[in-house]
């Protein structure tokens, strides 16, 4: 097994060796980055992972040997990457699981553990790794006790990555602890740390430059729509994450509990939400709702409550059927993956107020048909790709860093396994950080 370890003596000399080739060391197939495209697969042998090295010069997919991947569970929806590039989980539906993956130094995949959901019949909807790499939250829709022929509320659950290093369980999941959320729980967005400099109380004690602390807030998107409280409206719930534990506190207006028929509170959001993204800044929350083709803008408060409040200038008009959202590594975009119209939708961000710039229309690159997820590299996060799962293909757009004008890149789109439904890229560790630097 190649696992993605690199130490500073290799780095070094890896380096060492960009300075002086010079430009031979940046040569056309110098891989950049990394796309992993999860897919359905069938329901007897499970889903699959397509694997692509992506060319730093033109952002072109070359699909990696023995790719695809098997060890998915069946039905998968989502997967995640961590941010040291090194883990990629896929959330599993019906199989009510989560396989997990190590990242070799060649882009392949190695099946490490597949962790079941501990409460039984409960369905996995969505993901998200906190900043730190430390815990995975899911998003579940069925609470211990309930099923599909007893429906109740959902969860979220939160997962301990295993990062040491040296273990050899390096990269796995531990037991989770459960939340309670709403009925029909579909993202799960964790912010960057906030460093809180007021003088009102903090709940975490972490340092933060020596003059405040920091926070870290997280928010589900609850989509409702259940027979079991036809009241709840569509809402956005939030939580403070414990940096240490990764617990989630209920923030002052939101409310949740067990009890089917007790709705839970949080922050009204749309007609139906499909996905939720916090901007690096720790700022704003923008949500796609694709029934309205719409995306909702909140800002943060500043004043340690993590209270959201609409913007002024929100909603903006989006394509058909947004399903997915991004922000780039600058934050200084988004871009949203819109099903009906087949385009990626480009939005310059505000960072003033959190206005977003630009529509569907003028903003919108056309890709094939059914795009269900986008992502961006962060390498050099130029590089912006889409899995559509009409077409079984990926989309390859680059990103103009200057303007957030998207261009196609050349033969796209790129064959895939059948049915992908979402997509993900990490970088190529030292490769991205020679580019980088030259």
């Amino acid at each position: 097994m190649k696992l993605k370890n690199i130490g500073r003596a290799a780095l070094a000399t890896v380096m060492s060796l960009g300075i002086g080739f010079g430009a031979t060391a940046c040569s056309r197939d110098y891989t950049v980055a990394y796309v992993y495209s999860v897919s359905q697969g069938s329901l007897t042998s499970g889903g699959l992972v397509s694997a692509y090295a992506v060319d730093y010069q033109s952002g072109a997919l070359t699909q990696i040997a023995g790719s695809p991947f098997s060890g998915v569970g069946n039905t998968p929806v989502s997967l995640v990457a961590s941010p040291n590039g090194k883990f990629v989980y896929t959330i599993n539906n019906a199989s009510h699981n989560i396989s997990e993956f190590a990242v070799g130094t060649d882009g392949k995949l190695y099946l490490m553990a597949t962790t079941n959901d501990p409460t039984g019949e409960s369905y996995p909807t969505a993901a998200t790794i906190d900043t730190t790499g430390s815990f995975l939250y899911v998003t579940f829709t069925l609470q211990a006790g309930y099923s599909i022929a007893s429906p109740g509320k959902g969860s979220v659950e939160i997962f301990p990555i295993n990062t040491n290093a040296s273990s050899a369980t390096y990269g796995q999941l531990g037991t989770p602890t459960i939340v309670p959320v709403g009925n029909n729980p579909v993202s799960v967005a964790v912010s960057q740390p906030y460093c809180y400099t007021g003088t009102g109380a903090v709940t975490l004690n972490a340092a933060c430059n020596g003059t405040g602390h920091y926070v870290v807030y997280a928010y589900v998107l609850d989509q409702e729509g259940s027979t079991i409280a036809p009241t709840a409206k569509p809402s956005i719930l939030g939580f403070s994450q414990n940096m240490t534990t990764g617990a989630l506190t209920a923030l002052s207006g939101t409310s949740c509990t067990t009890a089917p028929s007790v709705n839970c509170t949080g922050y009204v959001s749309g007609v139906t939400p499909s996905a939720i993204v916090i901007e690096p800044t720790t700022r704003y929350v923008y949500v796609t709702d694709k029934t309205s083709n719409q995306i909702l803008g909140y800002q943060i408060a500043s004043n340690n409550t993590g209270a959201l409040t609409g913007l002024p200038s929100s909603p903006f008009i989006t394509g058909q059927y947004p399903v997915n959202l991004v922000v780039d590594p600058r934050g200084k975009y988004i871009l949203t993956a819109n099903y009906n119209s087949n385009t990626i939708g480009s939005y310059t961000i505000n960072q003033a107020d959190g206005s977003l710039g630009g529509v569907s229309g003028s903003a919108a690159a056309t890709v094939a048909t059914g795009p269900t997820c986008v992502a961006i590299e962060p390498a050099l996060g130029i590089y912006v790709y889409t899995s559509n799962s009409i077409d079984n293909s990926i989309s390859a757009e680059k990103l103009d860093a200057n303007t957030g004008g998207l261009t196609a890149i050349a033969n796209t789109p790129f064959n895939t396994s059948t049915l992908p439904e979402c997509v993900v890229a990490v970088a190529n560790g030292s490769h991205a950080q020679s580019v980088v630097n030259e």
